[in-house]
């Protein structure tokens, strides 16, 4: 046996986390030094890679200031560098990724991890990238064993376990038709975001006819049945009273990976077999997903008031118009606080403004009382229910709560999850205990309400 096989069958790393210099990188850092060698956890062994060890270095001291930092692995890795990245894959059983945009330095990482085998999990919301990987490398992962789970942050856990969760509250005979997700983040002081989520709407912008391609180059996913009609379209604008926003479409990844898991799922209405799961996980697993209902899912953007969403209608005219151009990406990247308003800007928040923010997604499903109503040709839903996820800061707190509890999964369930192959979060994660995981982690999943809508 080589050297390389022998790392790759005993690897000295649980996970190694790449770009962990990056703003969001840092918190990730300091997100998983909470669970490394805790009793309960999987987490024994963390390395830190990236171009630049001093700055990892300076990461990690940032990550556990004021205490001095423990012993962690420093590692150069390069996503130009095809070497550096399989030699990275070899010494680990898991890579988090943290390097974007993804559209211009993910594809490497997934590669490597899918020839080595190596598990992969990102924060990724860009939805060409997501495809095209899937599209790509779903059948050799399948073959060597690589489980690649891009989303595993605030893009797109909370759409998915929360569109799951209010799914599960409407008991047969009740359906649901359709359920809206409601985005309010809010801050005693002002929001800031990361830039990198900014730079991904912009390229996202830029590669909408890539990915409009890439969809008609492949097989038609299977659609779920869903009960009724579709919802209507509605007005741009929206006020919904019973949460006290005024809001507006969002283009955000989320309704595509939520369409992405429900597809899977109704290709495989029990779930995906795990590789070596035991006949109690199989039970568990198939009961869990027989209380999934399919429904159709969107997102909109809210506020308490109406300039707020003036506001957000500004900045996704600057994007939507200056991101199609290649002299409008570099005002858009170069600006990004002018054509954003100021709720973006290249050193990104501060620690303050990062503690004083938070989010809160309200999930309003509306569907029927009996499915024979629907079944009836009945078109008005007669029932809505309303939950509510609701978390820390969304690109520096939620995100890496939500990582580094995907990461522990696969360190410590593996044998109760697929082989291999590229997947969204939710029909991975749904059946597992990652909610439970993230709510002890100061993420909330509520029931609001549950009323009859008039006739």
């Amino acid at each position: 046996m080589s050297k390389e096989e022998e790392l790759s069958a005993n690897p000295p790393f649980d996970l190694i986390i790449l770009g962990a210099s990056g703003f969001t990188g840092k918190y990730v850092v300091r997100e998983a030094l909470k669970f490394l060698n805790t009793p309960s956890s999987p987490l024994k062994s963390v390395a830190l890679a990236g171009r630049n060890p001093a700055k990892l270095a300076q990461a990690l001291q940032w990550a556990t200031r004021p205490h001095p930092p423990p012993p962690i692995a420093i590692l150069t890795a390069d996503t130009t560098d095809s070497q550096s990245l399989h030699r990275l894959c070899t010494q680990t059983k898991l890579i988090l990724n943290c390097v974007g945009p993804f559209r211009l330095y993910g594809e490497p990482v997934v590669a490597a991890c899918v020839d080595s085998g190596c598990d992969y999990l990102d924060i990724c919301g860009e939805p060409e990238f997501m495809e095209r990987m899937e599209t790509k490398y779903h059948e050799k992962a399948l073959e060597t064993g690589s489980l690649v789970i891009s989303a595993c942050g605030f893009d797109s856990v909370p759409a998915e376990l929360g569109l799951i969760f209010n799914s599960r509250q409407w008991v047969a005979p009740a359906v649901p038709n359709s359920v809206e997700a409601y985005l309010s983040l809010e801050s005693e002081r002002r929001i800031v975001g990361n830039f990198g989520t900014f730079e991904s709407a912009v390229l996202g912008v830029a590669n909408a006819d890539k990915l409009q391609e890439l969809r008609r180059s492949r097989p038609r996913r299977a659609r779920p049945v869903i009960p009724g009609p579709p919802p209507p379209k509605g007005s741009l604008i929206e006020h919904q009273k019973k949460i006290g926003l005024w809001a507006v479409k969002l283009p955000s990844a989320d309704p595509i990976v939520v369409r992405r898991t429900l597809a899977l799922l109704t290709e495989n209405p029990q779930g995906l077999l795990g590789v070596n799961e035991n006949p109690e996980l199989t039970e568990t697993r198939k009961a869990f997903w027989s209380t999934v209902k399919p429904a159709h899912f969107g997102v909109k953007i809210g506020s308490k008031s109406l300039l707020g969403v003036l506001r957000f209608i500004t900045v996704g005219m600057f994007i939507g118009l200056l991101g199609k151009t290649a002299v409008g990406r570099w005002l858009l990247l170069n600006f990004p606080s002018v054509f954003s308003l100021g709720w973006f800007r290249k050193k990104g928040p501060s620690e303050d403004e990062v503690q004083s923010a938070s989010f809160k997604m309200w999930f309003v499903g509306r569907g029927f009382s009996d499915n024979r109503l629907a079944s009836q040709g009945n078109t008005k839903p007669d029932l809505e229910i309303i939950t509510r996820v609701m978390g820390p800061e969304i690109g520096y707190l939620t995100t890496p709560i939500i990582l580094l509890q995907c990461a522990p999964i696969l360190l410590g369930q593996r044998d109760s999850l697929p082989k291999g192959g590229v997947y969204p979060p939710g029909i991975i994660f749904g059946p597992t205990d990652l909610q439970k995981r993230i709510q002890e982690n100061g993420i909330s999943f509520d029931i609001i309400s549950k009323s009859n809508l008039p006739s």
